[in-house]
């Protein structure tokens, strides 16, 4: 692994901030930080006017069918890290063959999530895709009805050694549908089972019903926020009893409205990213899921929970929900997007935008190893020229992304 000493930078290291300071890395550790000189007699790289932060972590994306783009494009837009929420589990076996060649983003996953018959995402997906393949993966999902499946479904998990529990409960509403959707009883159970064997446990919902009932059920997080009305105060105190997270997938919210087209192609088209994604990639971006257009859903209910739950303490998380099939995201650039978001809508400074991809992704699902620039830490850094601190669009300013101390492939010739 690498070793290399970055001096005369800005660092960023999760949590506070040194005008001018030094990272050493040694065999792709972070062995030293400072904001004096480090004496290193090995390969060095000055940076006057750049920054360098925490590799990001992306904590929401669908890596569906294995898709081999996901992993190489995140870590070229600075993402080290992403979480699966959702996957058949011969491709994350696939996925994680993948990253043994480099160049990839390292992967978290829940494998399966715990689905029901006809339950959400089954028609939503079989509704655009009912390829033999795609029906193929849909027969293996968990069927669950049943306390005793809830416990067969997380041993299961436990099994293969998953990083974190994902429930599904979608009820339909704003896409104006009725779906089907697990029992409490169920969720409860999951909760539970998930609980005693150490995992976290995470749920997607949409609407402000749905988001009650898994938080009642005990969720540690939310990876949705809910788009059908504005936020309650009972909604912020479910949050605050379960002391859980959202991660608002504004991104995902904005395409499945559509009122965050304008945006999406301005982040698809911005000069600085041309290299960095592929044509189809940026054609996808610059379209929208619509799923929410016509039910009254609104992109402004999504800020507004979001402000509502920062002004009470309720930590936010950024994630993109990029996925194959959902339009209107990039795997990568959506994380910026994503930032951008919580500073110019959602009253983030950019300092806490960034702490919402570093320092606290790593503290609430327990990635212990990342996440901070900090000596013991995975070598996972970004670095950009201009300041992010004060303006969060220089974090599309990219000039150097490292996974455990390798230089990403789209940046050698940096240096």
């Amino acid at each position: 692994m690498a070793s290399f000493l970055l001096k005369d930078v800005r660092v960023f290291d999760g949590e506070n901030i040194i005008d001018n300071g030094c990272v050493l890395v040694e065999n792709g550790k972070i062995t030293k930080v400072s904001s004096s000189s480090i004496d290193y007699s090995g390969t060095t790289f000055s940076k006057s006017g750049h920054t360098v932060l925490p590799g990001l972590i992306d904590v929401h994306i669908h890596a569906d069918k294995g898709n081999e783009v996901a992993l190489p494009q995140s870590l070229r837009f600075g993402v080290t890290t992403v979480c699966d929420m959702h996957n058949e589990w011969h491709n994350i076996e696939k996925l994680r063959k993948q990253m043994e060649g480099g160049d990839c983003a390292d992967l978290k996953t829940t494998s399966f999530a715990a689905t029901i018959d006809q339950g959400w995402p089954i028609p939503v997906v079989t509704a655009h895709d009912k390829s033999e393949e795609t029906m193929a993966e849909i027969a293996t999902w968990p069927k669950l009805v049943t306390p005793e499946d809830a416990k067969k479904y997380v041993a299961d998990r436990v099994a293969e050694g998953v990083d974190y529990i994902k429930l599904m409960h979608e009820s339909g509403t704003v896409m104006g549908a009725q779906f089907n959707k697990p029992s409490v009883e169920l969720q409860k159970a999951i909760v539970d089972q998930a609980h005693k064997e150490g995992l976290m446990v995470v749920a997607h919902a949409t609407c402000l019903a749905d988001t009650l009932v898994v938080l009642e059920a005990g969720v540690d997080g939310l990876t949705h926020c809910l788009i059908d009305q504005p936020p309650n105060e009972k909604l912020i105190a479910a949050y605050k009893k379960n002391d859980a997270h959202c991660n608002p997938t504004l991104s995902a919210m904005g395409s499945g409205t559509t009122e965050g087209q304008k945006m999406q192609e301005k982040f698809a088209h911005d000069a600085r990213v041309k290299h960095l994604i592929g044509d189809q990639d940026r054609q996808q971006m610059c379209m929208c899921m619509a799923f929410a257009k016509h039910t009254g859903a609104s992109f402004q209910h999504a800020f507004e929970t979001v402000r509502q739950l920062k002004a009470n303490g309720v930590p936010i998380l950024c994630g993109s929900d990029a996925a194959g099939p959902a339009v209107g995201t990039a795997y990568g650039l959506s994380v910026h997007l994503e930032l951008a978001l919580f500073v110019n809508e959602c009253g983030f400074t950019p300092a806490e935008a960034l702490r919402s991809a570093t320092s606290l992704p790593a503290q609430r699902f327990k990635f212990a190893d990342r996440g901070r620039i900090q000596e013991g830490l995975r070598a996972d850094l970004m670095l950009v020229e201009g300041n992010p601190l004060e303006n969060i669009d220089h974090t599309l300013d990219l000039r150097g992304v490292w996974s455990e101390g390798r230089l990403s492939s789209a940046y050698k010739n940096n240096f």
